[in-house]
């Protein structure tokens, strides 16, 4: 990793600490990094926002490293931060909702990091289930865009340093950090040892970065196992399994693998979340939970019914939520082919015999033709419709390679028609992307 200079160490050093003193109010911030006095520009909201985006998504430099070098630079302040780290294709997101729910029923002030968001950027970072303010974002957003950092974040590193500055200020007991891409080299894996580290179950996604087998990705997933630090692993095919085992063996450490117990019990204690591939997630959210709940110690009297309450408590936006009854729409994150089978299990198992209308829109790296194959047997019709991001599939592209499975498919120009496309008698399920799925969230909240 390159390091920075003396000089540029100690200039952000000595920025942190003094920033408090040598400020220059922003509204809404009474407490924490405030812009320095004598600052030229002060961007908003939005330059923020417009700021940190224009950074590469996606270079020849590793977040682990960009993302170390900024931490140095701002002083390390996720020392003495602790946070359960969470890697894996599918079920991250639900993972981190189970834990912070477990242990803000424990009387835990917990922060939360995830992505993408759905909707608005601010999801990405809470604090006790509440967003960070577009306040806080503006404030410490322009702290961060201030510092010569000697490299060049992407969005992603900014949204961890911004995160982790947050966490800092709002003196969280426990972090959960959700990994961005792979593990290895993910811009969170700078952060040090975590408390535990969890790895979802793994699939084929990101294969142009991570690797075309399974074996090659669970390698880079398995990045996150720590010497001297507990992980615990998802049910997983068995050559993504024999990879984490061997990395875990390693790191001398053991791992603890989700059992068919643990999913007895997770199913024992309803998750909060809709869809049978919860009890799996929410299985794994346990184990983690009992890991960490030793290991921050805290009372164990209280702990099975705690964990117990917080796993069926959980609330997780954009997984299996229905947001219309009359007519019926339910969306979904799956974005990639083991999501989609997972969905459709779920689908069978709440609504067996019936099939659905099917809305799609995903992104064109992803393997899209398998997941069709996953639906069709379940497929009434698809409408396609093209995510608003550079990598988005067309989709009219999307609708032919459905009708050439001969299943009616046709595609439409603007997410907002989608309302008025539903039927009263039969169910809609809207999938795939999450730019998609957060696009037609905004559009029932406009609507309400």
């Amino acid at each position: 990793m390159k390091q920075p200079s003396y000089r540029s160490r100690i200039r952000g050093e000595a920025f942190y600490k003094l920033l408090p003193i040598f400020v220059s109010q922003v509204p809404a911030a009474e407490s924490g990094l405030q812009i320095p006095a004598g600052r030229i520009k002060m961007y908003s909201y939005e330059e923020v926002l417009d700021q940190i985006e224009n950074g590469r998504r996606f270079g020849n430099q590793p977040g682990v490293e960009i993302t170390g070098i900024m931490l140095e630079q701002m002083g390390q302040p996720q020392n003495g931060m602790p946070f359960i780290h969470v890697a894996g294709t599918n079920g991250k997101g639900s993972v981190c909702a189970f834990l912070t729910s477990v242990f803000r029923e424990a009387g835990l002030k917990v922060g939360t990091f995830i992505s993408p968001h759905l909707i608005d950027f601010e999801e990405r970072i809470m604090v006790d289930g509440r967003q960070i303010s577009r306040e806080d974002v503006t404030r410490i957003g322009n702290v961060l865009l201030e510092q010569e950092f000697g490299v060049i974040p992407t969005m992603f590193d900014y949204c961890v340093l911004m995160a982790v500055l947050y966490f800092k200020e709002q003196n969280c007991d426990l972090v959960i950090m959700e990994t961005g891409l792979g593990g290895r080299l993910d811009s969170t894996n700078a952060l040090g040892n975590p408390v535990v580290s969890v790895i979802t179950r793994i699939g084929y996604d990101h294969m142009n970065i991570l690797g075309n087998t399974i074996e090659e990705i669970a390698r880079e997933k398995a990045g996150i196992i720590k010497a001297g630090v507990p992980v615990v692993i998802a049910p997983q095919e068995s050559e993504a399994l024999a990879v984490l085992q061997r990395a875990a063996a390693a790191k001398g450490v053991s791992a603890r693998c989700v059992q068919e117990n643990d999913l007895q019990r997770a199913k024992a204690v309803q998750p909060g979340l809709l869809g049978a591939y919860q009890r799996e997630n929410a299985a794994t959210a346990m184990c983690a939970a009992q890991v960490a709940w030793i290991r921050c110690r805290i009372e164990k009297e209280k702990m099975k019914t705690v964990i117990a309450r917080g796993i069926h408590r959980a609330v997780w936006p954009g997984r299996m939520e229905i947001l219309s009854t009359e007519p019926f729409l339910m969306v979904d994150g799956a974005h990639n082919s083991n999501g989609i089978h997972a969905l459709c299990t779920s689908l069978e198992e709440l609504y067996p015999e019936e099939k659905f209308h099917f809305v799609m829109g995903v992104m064109a790296d992803k393997d899209y033709e398998k997941m069709i194959g996953e639906l069709l047997p379940i497929a009434m019709d698809f409408v396609t419709v093209t995510p608003e991001s550079a990598r988005a599939l067309q989709g009219e592209t999307l609708a032919e390679d459905i009708r050439k499975q001969g299943v009616p498919a046709h595609a439409i120009t603007k997410v907002a028609e989608i309302p008025e496309l539903l039927t009263p008698k039969e169910k809609t399920i809207a999938l795939g992307s999450l730019y998609f799925i957060g696009e037609l969230k905004s559009v029932y909240q406009n609507r309400a």
